[in-house]
């Protein structure tokens, strides 16, 4: 597998809506896992085909080895409930966190590496990453969700506070 190169804010492709999957082959597999591997390579919990240059419906959710990835091929959001607060970073903005609104539920079809429709319900920190990533294949950025930026040197407050 290979790691691919992130691209970085203000390049157009992040702002550009994506093109429909409708070929289910090899090569998206590949893409797929090598989306994978990039996304943990760079420790994050999810991203979308734009942020590699690839201007498709294709993204991905990866939260810990206890959960499946969730390969999103052509998703729709089909519904959304509650609203809540949180923090968020993004790949292609390394160093910027903030509070972003978001629906606290939402439900999903999309398609599988193969091509098969399913359909996924999601609450809380895995709805909003899986919110986030559709938002990149509709070519919306996060910095323009935030309410307020968030300095990292607030998380680590936080973590000492854990201990």
């Amino acid at each position: 597998m290979t790691i691919l190169k992130i691209i970085q804010h203000p390049s157009p492709i992040l702002t550009t809506p994506c093109e429909e999957v409708t070929v289910f082959d090899d090569e998206l597999g590949v893409l797929l896992d090598n989306m994978h591997e990039t996304m943990i390579e760079h420790d994050g919990v999810g991203i979308a085909a734009p942020q590699v240059g690839k201007s498709i419906r294709v993204a991905i959710v990866d939260f810990d080895e206890e959960q499946d990835i969730i390969e999103m091929i052509n998703p729709v959001v089909t519904a959304t409930g509650g609203s809540e607060v949180e923090v968020e970073g993004c790949l292609s903005f390394p160093g910027l966190f903030g509070e972003v609104e978001r629906p606290f539920h939402v439900r999903i079809e999309a398609q599988e590496r193969d091509g098969k429709l399913y359909e996924l319900e999601a609450e809380g920190y895995e709805a909003r990453a899986i919110l986030h990533e559709i938002d990149h294949l509709n070519g919306i950025l996060f910095d323009k969700k935030i309410q307020r930026v968030v300095d990292p040197s607030e998380f680590e407050d936080e973590e000492e506070d854990d201990e």
